[in-house]
């Protein structure tokens, strides 16, 4: 390796290392303050919070590692250019290109490794993650529950006044809610003390509580008699049993199977999507026969079984005879009439029968395919999730290449060293690098657009700004030559004082 590459190298490498480090302590705090509710005043000691941050970590990079190729290349490219570096580089008939050569090979390596911490390490820390926050409950079940606020706690919501007690396993003035899946308040527990109960050797939390009343809405279409009914009942111990994943008693965060796309490498998201994309097929399958059975209005005439064909020719000769017949004896206008409402030719009362059928039975398959609609809108934004977590892996690779090639030129235009101009730059890149990702990928999961696209969006409209940029960092030119508007109006100026 020659010195300049070396001496190259070594500049991008310190503020790669340097930034990443500042950055990363950045997002940190960052996501101290959005988890703030869910670590302080819990109970929780040092070393839980610390394992949390440590997870957390692999999920930050994936925002972080980004921006700091990009910031890093601005400084590195930036610093150089402000010291006149470039020009005697030019000087010595080295193009930019060559002076890029070390760092190019040095970010594709960089691509490689960030793929596979995609691949395998962030996975494995959302796994982590999720066992964590899920098994907390069970070393500490008070750890979930906030006074003075209403808390989720295993599928309902629990308010205490006070936890007190080894663990705050007592509480004191509990009040919860439970709903229903339509997300309705339809269950009310009020207690004056509680306790939290949980074991090592069970699967199961007890919440024991004392002296409380007990309230819930009945389902009103079971009890027509009653215009609002529920039931009401007072206790003096009532035990609710809650059931939690299975964990190792040595270890708070057991490794489980969790069916989550970011939880998954290529390979199990691969046969995943595989799947679903099965299952999906199937599903609308056999509910398009179902309601096409329902309705009758798709069967076939006649079938291809040989054994009643003959049957079948007679049927159709008889009906045709009894066509003409019909046609023979009535009138050109009652024909005519019968092609525009053939309810016609039944009685009042039996056509009243008949649009009532009908519009029953449309309405319940009406009803049946909005039901169907809503299952298979989550079954597909699942399937887009797997898709985009797929594309996310290889694209965020990607991006570390193409953000350099961004980054690179734009420093040597800018020729702005140190973290001022050239940071507040590449925030504001970063910012729509990031948004357009973040846009791409809910409109991806709703199917509004094709989940590959969503993935690579963001990275595929940073691709031509960094050949932009490097074809004008390369014949040395700004950032925009806005010269030819200012001389097309001149021209026109002068076009105008002649006249």
């Amino acid at each position: 390796m020659r010195i300049l590459d070396r001496y190259i190298l070594s500049r991008f490498v310190f503020n790669f290392v340097s930034s990443f480090v500042i950055l990363m302590f950045i997002f940190i705090f960052q996501t101290i303050w959005l988890f703030i509710d869910d670590l302080a005043g819990k109970g929780l000691d040092i070393v839980i919070i610390g394992k949390f941050l440590f997870y957390l970590m692999p999920d930050l990079t994936e925002k972080v590692l980004p921006l700091t190729v990009l910031l890093s290349s601005i400084l590195t490219f930036g610093s150089i250019a402000e010291n006149y570096e470039f020009a005697a580089m030019k000087a010595s008939g080295i193009s930019l290109q060559r002076s890029m050569f070390s760092l190019i090979v040095f970010v594709t390596i960089l691509g490689g490794v960030t793929f596979f911490f995609a691949n395998n390490v962030i996975p494995l820390s959302q796994r982590k993650i999720y066992n964590l926050r899920r098994n907390i409950a069970k070393v500490k079940p008070a750890a979930v529950v906030s006074e003075g606020v209403f808390s989720d706690f295993e599928g309902m919501n629990i308010k205490v006044d006070e936890k007190y007690g080894e663990n705050d396993r007592f509480l004191r003035n509990v009040i919860i809610h439970r709903k229903s899946k339509a997300n309705l308040n339809i269950e009310v527990i009020k207690a004056e003390s509680g306790e939290l109960i949980s074991s090592n050797d069970s699967d199961l939390i007890q919440l024991v509580l004392k002296n409380g009343n007990f309230y819930r809405d009945v389902d009103g279409e079971k009890n027509n008699k009653m215009q609002f009914p529920f039931a009401h009942a007072d206790f003096d111990t009532y035990t609710m049993n809650i059931e939690i994943p299975d964990i190792n008693n040595d270890e708070l965060e057991e490794e489980r199977d969790i069916s989550t796309d970011k939880m998954k490498n290529i390979s199990r998201l691969t046969k995943d999507i595989d799947s679903l994309r099965g299952d999906n097929y199937n599903i609308v399958r056999a509910f398009s026969k179902n309601i096409e059975n329902r309705s009758g209005i798709f069967v076939p005439l006649i079938t291809k079984n040989t054994d009643s064909t003959k049957a079948d020719m007679v049927s159709k000769k008889d009906s045709i005879s009894a066509v003409k017949a019909i046609k023979a004896k009535a009138n050109i206008a009652l024909q005519d009439s019968i092609k525009e409402n053939f309810l016609i030719l039944f009685p009042e009362w039996q056509q009243i029968q008949i649009l009532t059928t009908a519009k029953n039975g449309t309405s319940s398959i009406l009803g049946t395919v909005s039901g169907k609609k809503e299952e298979m809108q989550k079954r597909y934004k699942i399937y887009n999730m797997h898709i985009l977590s797929l594309h996310n892996k290889y694209a965020l690779a990607f991006s570390c290449i193409i953000l350099f090639f961004v980054g690179a030129p734009l420093g040597a235009i800018i020729r702005k060293g140190g973290l001022g101009l050239p940071m507040i730059i590449a925030i504001v890149l970063f910012l729509i690098y990031y948004f357009i990702g973040v846009f791409a990928s809910n409109y991806a999961k709703e199917s509004n657009i094709h989940p590959i696209l969503g993935a690579w969006l963001s990275t595929l409209i940073m691709l031509p700004l960094g050949v932009f940029l490097t074809k004008r960092a390369t014949e040395d030119k700004g950032m925009v030559n806005f010269g030819f508007i200012s001389d097309f109006f001149k021209k026109i100026f002068k076009k105008k004082d002649k006249n």
